[in-house]
């Protein structure tokens, strides 16, 4: 693994770990009424497409990010239409 891998795969944590806290605390308050539904559907096509273009160039980091980003908004927005 070379260093902009390396470089990317940092990135890629630190982009998710980012959203972390707001993933747990609707999870925990079970409370997304501040929360944009057009945003989610939004920042999701946009994961989507990211990791498209990953795996479709071969870029580890970003199908990583991608991967993973979706399973942190996913359970988010499920929350959204749970509760509201």
């Amino acid at each position: 693994m070379n260093g902009i891998t390396i470089l990317g795969f940092i990135a890629a944590v630190l982009v998710n770990i980012a959203f972390v806290p707001q993933a747990i605390k609707s999870w925990k308050t079970k409370k997304t009424d501040d929360l944009s539904l057009l945003m989610y559907f939004v920042y999701i096509t946009g994961i989507g497409l990211w990791l498209i273009y990953g795996i479709i160039t071969a870029q580890y980091p970003i199908i990583f990010s991608e991967s993973v980003g979706l399973i942190l908004v996913f359970s988010v927005l499920y929350l959204k239409i749970r509760y509201g």
